[in-house]
């Protein structure tokens, strides 16, 4: 008999303290983890209440972000500029990864 182990993936937002635009974006970021980095191990996630982004932190360096309901984006940071980096694809946000690392 095998045994396979299977990792809990948990995901918390403060969802009384957000709008229903806020709730939408943290749909739009959970089903964009699940459609392209199902498995990966997130850091953490939330919701920004200054910017209003809600957000996914991959161990990867990409994080899936979306505010006021809008596309995700796929930010990651430059440690050379200090700056992050607004993607419009994950596939692009591993690409600029494999590039500067």
């Amino acid at each position: 008999m095998r045994n396979i182990l299977q990792r809990e993936i948990k995901v918390e937002f403060p969802i009384e303290k957000m709008g229903s635009s806020d709730i939408e974006s943290m749909n739009i970021v959970i089903d964009t983890y699940k459609d392209k980095a199902s498995g990966e191990f997130i850091e953490c996630s939330g919701w920004n209440g200054g910017s209003g982004y809600a957000f996914i932190a991959l161990e990867s360096g990409i994080q899936i972000a979306s505010c006021f309901g809008r596309d995700p984006e796929f930010i990651v940071f430059d440690h050379d500029t200090e700056e992050e980096i607004f993607l419009d694809s994950f596939e692009e946000a591993q690409e600029y990864l494999k590039t500067k690392f």
